[in-house]
């Protein structure tokens, strides 16, 4: 095995969050061997959510690198110049950038990066004395460690699984092929903020018109994402830590508590569908072919002729409603898993009471292994590092805390000044003086 076969870290895809792993390596840890393998070989990101006019719920800055390296080549700073649309983007004065740009700066990043095998798909893994050996579509590599970044899977409820197919789909689906919702009535399931897209564009006619458009969510109401300043950190380096030293009940509690910090829908995408259903229905007169129904939680679907019937049960009453549809696309966001080629390891690895991954400071899953090969993850630790793991907001610091741990040395500085918020009780007691 030739010394270009022998790696460092071996990374098991190449989506954003293992893409910002490469492109800090390649940048600041030359030395270290890693390589990136992706099945794809035209990368592209949420390919079936890539609608008109999406955006993420993120700034600009927090891309692959800029974090913990600003001087990158690959920020996502150093692609406008390259693609010659600098002040341009600066005039738009876009608070966050669009699904497209965004994915396309990804595939313009591992494109670049000589680390990232594009069309290489790992087809096993296993471990022997001399570390971990895995077999691609290509060729047979050793590594020292593994990098899980294969993504997350759509999910469906148990009952609308064995009806899945063109007309009962996952919301991760919808722009892969030509939809036709003309004169169709259609359903989404899920409150968030891909509901909300799919709901806004199907209201606009990107399908063609619906003859009926139901938005059904269990919240209790079309909740917006809270991107306030104060909440905001708890997507920083100092929460995060702080966070995983919590006990794990505890944890438990504050995901549950802070999920609206995470999975709600932008003010902006609110006050727009909110707009346009005024001056549709209130203003013009349309009669209302679109209707929301919050606090409603799907529980059955059924084969209804050519078409569905969707039950749900309120949440104040407890009533029971049916939905009739020919088409139901479900919001319903996504799940863990495994990739096949880890089959032989993935008994050894250790999980939670929500199957998955017990994951250390350094996000390394614990497991049986020998600790001189490890296997770290990422999107894969919400209920150990907090809410801003699955997001892109901490993607640069968590490749950067990985590679420091790999490395054995501190080759990112990430140390940071305190904050405006103490999160726990300090060491020495502080007295409050009555007046």
């Amino acid at each position: 095995m030739s010394d270009s076969h022998v790696l460092d870290l071996a990374g098991l895809g190449a989506g954003p969050f293992n893409l910002s792993i490469a492109a800090l390596a390649d940048s600041h840890l030359p030395r270290l061997a890693t390589r990136f393998f992706e099945r794809r070989r035209d990368p592209a990101w949420h390919p079936g959510l890539m609608l008109p006019d999406t955006h993420l719920q993120t700034g600009f800055l927090k891309d692959l690198v800029t974090a913990v390296a600003p001087d990158s080549r690959h920020s996502f700073l150093r692609y406008l110049v390259e693609h010659h649309r600098f002040y341009r983007f600066l005039n738009a004065e876009l608070g966050t950038v669009s699904r497209a740009e965004f994915s396309d700066y990804l595939g313009w990043a591992a494109r670049r990066l000589d680390n990232v095998a594009l069309g290489e798909e790992v087809r096993e893994v296993r471990l022997d004395a001399r570390g971990f050996r895995l077999r691609t579509d290509a060729d047979d590599y050793r590594a020292r460690h593994l990098c899980l970044g294969t993504g997350k899977r759509p999910w469906l409820p148990d009952f609308a699984e064995a009806l899945r197919g063109p007309h009962c789909l996952h919301a991760a689906e919808i722009a892969r092929s030509r939809r036709d919702f003309n004169e169709r009535r259609v359903v989404v399931v899920g409150g968030g903020q891909s509901g909300a897209d799919i709901f806004l564009n199907a209201l606009r006619g990107h399908w063609g018109q619906p003859r009926e458009l139901h938005w059904i969510s269990r919240r209790r109401n079309f909740e917006p994402l809270d991107e306030t300043a104060f909440t905001n950190e708890y997507f920083t380096p100092d929460y995060t830590r702080s966070f995983h030293a919590l006990p794990r009940e505890i944890r438990e509690r504050e995901v549950a508590a802070q999920k609206l910090a995470s999975d709600g829908i932008t003010p902006a995408a609110l006050q727009t569908l909110y707009r346009e259903l005024y001056h549709r229905f209130d203003v013009l007169g349309e009669p209302r072919w679109a209707r929301l129904f919050p606090h409603r939680e799907a529980i059955a679907l059924e084969r209804s002729g050519l078409g569905f019937t969707l039950t749900t049960t309120h949440g104040l009453t407890g009533g029971k409603e049916r939905f009739n549809a020919d088409v139901i696309v479900f919001a319903t966001g996504f799940c863990s898993h495994l990739p096949d080629c880890l089959a032989d390891l993935a008994p050894r690895l250790q999980r939670d009471a929500h199957g998955e991954l017990v994951l250390g400071p350094h996000f390394e899953a614990s497991w049986d292994g020998p600790t001189t090969h490890r296997i770290y993850a990422v999107n894969a630790g919400r209920h150990s590092h907090g809410i801003a793991e699955p997001q892109l907001s901490l993607m640069a610091w968590r490749s950067a805390t990985i590679l420091n741990h790999v490395a054995g040395h501190q080759a990112f500085d990430l140390q940071e000044d305190d904050g405006p918020i103490e999160w726990h009780p300090t060491a020495e007691p502080r007295w409050v003086q009555a007046i």
